[in-house]
């Protein structure tokens, strides 16, 4: 499964009506952590096909989401179940604590 790429007209439908858990990076062009983050978020996003929807979404392009979920540091990552913000991860992590931080928090959900 590809990447979603977020924006205000695919929101609603990618995320808030997901049947499977969503995890959202918000992050922007300028912010090195969040360049740091994108591949390994794109590899993690090939492990979890069927069990966990990555998607991305640019403060810079989207500020009024980014500020709909008080997002005040990036890299800052959603994890979206049902439709509502299950958690949140702030900051670029190595992936393999990434990895299990989303094991550990798909087991709970």
């Amino acid at each position: 499964m590809a990447l979603v790429h977020l924006n205000q007209s695919n929101f609603e439908t990618e995320v808030l009506h997901s049947d499977v858990p969503v995890i959202v990076d918000f992050w922007a062009s300028w912010c090195g952590p969040c360049r740091m983050l994108g591949p390994i978020f794109e590899e993690l996003s090939e492990q979890y096909e069927g069990k966990l929807k990555f998607a991305k979404l640019s403060t810079e392009e989207e500020p009024e989401l980014a500020s709909q979920f008080a997002i005040t540091g990036i890299p800052a990552m959603l994890i979206f179940k049902g439709g509502e913000e299950a958690t949140r991860i702030v900051g670029a992590l190595p992936k393999p604590l990434l990895k299990q931080k989303i094991d550990t928090l798909l087991a709970q959900l």
